[in-house]
């Protein structure tokens, strides 16, 4: 966004920068007068005719600060970029040069070296959070902008022009008339604004016919289209209010700006009448008004504002009734930098623009909503609503996700008008039920899945053992896999929190009853029986196991490798076995569904198809005896050992009846 070319521009002006100006030179004075008076794009010329002038190195250094200063306002960031390095580089001494050269290479997408710059500017002004900000800001930009959210966005060429269109309003209930802010060449102020180079802005109409076709965007209203500075069109949620900015002009002079609102006549607005918020020579623009009318929001640089641009609020208790002194909206939302262009949707959230909360560069759009403890929580909308340049002046079609919002993401020097729109979120999963023993799938099996929402859907696997389920957002599911001949298993998902459509793959593994199943990461301590941390991860699956197959019973069975007396190993793998067993007991499973079995050495592992896969030197159907590890190589051996170490289960009945 071209802030000062669309924004009106007395927002901007920058008052005793650096107390450059502090006395009247005689080379850079026209220059200075220009900057002081918010006239950029004619200080620009005007320091560069005094650069060439003047002599000493330290005034010629500060006029190349101003250039940049000059760009930055002006929201062209790379030629900012330029002349701030170029004003580092002559050792400008004042820190703020590093916040701005670090703002400028964000906005253009250089992140590396802004986090250089911030922290520069950290070190040097450690209180000022916007340092802090922009280092998280850097941070978090790239991986926003390589994952943007579910939004498509699409460029309105049906409202731009090659001037500068932004800040939209729906002006009809149908949302198929839209306001905006033009400097296009019909406008009505015929004069080059000293700020920006450009036209005076005005306020244009464009509405869709039956066809979907916009027409060609024409001035709203003579009443809305005065020499001055009229635009940032905002109407209230009846569409009977019309509230807009105007900024008279003048050369090298401050002044103000000031609210208006026209009401609805039929057909027709009434004239513009001023909304008194305080003297004139102050800045009121931006205008949002509430949902109901009795809240008028609206962006200031008054006394009492906490950063550049503040916004505030005002209040009355009926329409019609005179409106109270601004509040300041606070530190939630008010920062060091600037936070522009209020609105409120249908569902009473702020939306705004900022370039101090944490961002992708630029400005941003934020959307703001209160908590249970009144405060506000700021979320920035990501890309692809936000880019790395400017973004802001946002509008909703009330209830849904669609509207209009203006960015300068081209980086052509002019703001455009863009349409957002966000499509209904899909999500489903699709998965295969496998046997945990042999991998392969289980055709004819029953999967069941339950959502959050109460709803519970079945399906059968056919020949690939696959299945297919849509899910609902904002829905926590389990799905349950069942066949008569094996242990039932589930795997759990979620769309909750989920911004982006999305395709869920799972599998999901079935135990079979007429087979005993290892459990893995079982571990004790050498001649020990007392169960390790780590395996309490596997045992709670296994708990999970049994309390979705309430009808089975089960033996835990424990086995040692075949060193030490055959005895000992008895004794060690049934308390091994014991303590699996007491675990379990202590989950809440019934003892009464659990046997503890050690056989010691007296079982040796048969090698499997995966046990096969991990130890080349074995092959399948090995059965790992103490003889036959003994003809391994002894780099092997303990490794055969370590597999004969294991604790498995298997199913005993099927048929339990639980007593409660």
């Amino acid at each position: 966004m071209k802030t000062f070319k669309y924004v009106f521009l007395i927002l901007f002006i920058v008052s005793g920068v650096q107390n450059i100006s502090a006395q009247k030179k005689e080379k850079d004075y026209k220059a200075n007068a220009a900057f002081n008076a918010g006239e950029y794009f004619e200080a620009i010329d005007l320091y560069k005719t005094a650069y060439n002038k003047i002599k000493d190195k330290n005034r010629k250094n500060e006029i190349v600060y101003k250039i940049a200063e000059c760009y930055r306002i002006l929201r062209e960031p790379r030629k900012a970029e330029l002349w701030y390095k170029k004003a580092i580089a002559g050792n400008f001494q004042d820190p703020q040069i590093f916040l701005r050269y670090a703002e400028m290479l964000m906005m253009n997408e250089n992140y590396e070296e802004a986090s250089v710059q911030f922290k520069k500017y950290k070190e040097l002004v450690p209180d000022d959070p916007r340092a802090e900000n922009g280092l998280s800001s850097c941070r978090i930009a790239v991986e926003w902008l390589e994952n943007p959210i579910g939004y498509e966005v699409e460029e309105m060429r049906y409202f731009n022009s090659s001037e500068r269109d932004y800040s939209p309003a729906y002006g009809e209930n149908d949302f198929a008339t839209v306001f905006f802010s033009s400097t296009r060449d019909d406008a009505t102020g015929n004069e080059t604004h000293g700020a920006t180079g450009e036209s005076f802005t005005d306020i244009f109409v464009s509405r869709m016919d039956r066809k979907g076709k916009w027409s060609t965007p024409v001035p709203l209203d003579e009443n809305f289209s005065s020499e001055a500075d009229d635009g940032t069109p905002n109407v209230s949620n009846d569409f009977n209010l019309l509230f807009f900015t105007r900024c008279p002009k003048g050369k090298n002079e401050q002044l103000g700006c000031q609210i208006f609102y026209s009401r609805r006549n039929g057909a027709e607005w009434s004239k513009p009448e001023r909304i008194p918020i305080g003297a004139d020579s102050l800045v009121f623009a931006h205008p949002a008004i509430g949902i109901d009318n009795l809240e008028l929001y609206f962006v200031s640089d008054m006394p009492g504002t906490l950063g550049g641009k503040d916004i505030w609020k005002i209040t009355r208790a009926n329409e019609g009734d005179d409106w109270s002194e601004p509040v300041n909206l606070g530190e939630d939302i008010n920062t060091p930098g600037d936070e522009m262009f209020p609105y409120i949707h249908y569902d009473g959230t702020l939306y705004f623009s900022s370039d101090s909360h944490i961002g992708i560069g630029g400005l941003d759009i934020y959307k703001a909503r209160k908590g249970e403890n009144g405060r506000y929580i700021v979320e920035n909308m990501r890309p692809p609503v936000n880019s790395s340049e400017d973004d802001f002046g946002i509008v909703f079609e009330q209830e849904s996700e669609r509207g209009f919002f203006s960015s300068s993401r081209k980086g052509r020097g002019n703001d455009e008008l863009y349409s957002f729109y966000l499509p209904p979120l899909k999500f489903n999963i699709t998965g295969i039920v496998r046997d945990e023993k042999t991998d392969r799938v289980i055709p004819a099996a029953t999967v069941k899945s339950i959502g959050s929402d109460g709803i519970t859907i079945e399906a059968q696997t056919g020949e690939t053992g696959a299945f297919r389920f849509m899910l609902k957002p904002n829905t926590d599911y389990v799905f349950i896999a069942s066949h008569n001949r094996y242990l039932n298993g589930k795997e759990r998902e979620t769309t909750k929190g989920l911004e982006k459509s999305t395709n869920f793959q799972t599998t999901i593994y079935l135990s079979p009853v007429d087979q005993v199943i290892e459990l893995e990461n079982i571990f004790y301590d050498f001649a020990k029986w007392e169960l390790r941390p780590e395996s309490m991860v596997t045992l709670d699956k296994l708990v999970e196991t049994l309390t979705d197959n309430p009808n089975v019973t089960i033996e835990l069975m424990s086995h040692t490798d075949s060193r030490g007396l055959a005895a000992d190993n008895v004794v060690l793998s049934q308390k091994r076995a014991q303590s699996v067993v007491n675990y379990l007991i202590s989950k809440g499973i019934s003892a009464d569904r659990l046997q503890a079995k050690g056989y010691g050495e007296s079982v040796p592992k048969e090698v499997d198809s995966f046990i096969a896969e991990e130890y080349v030197f074995l092959k399948i159907g090995n059965i790992l005896t103490e003889e036959f590890i003994n003809l391994l190589g002894t780099e092997f051996q303990e490794s055969a050992h370590q597999i004969n170490r294991r604790t498995e289960f298997k199913v005993l009945r099927t048929d339990y009846i639980p007593k409660n």
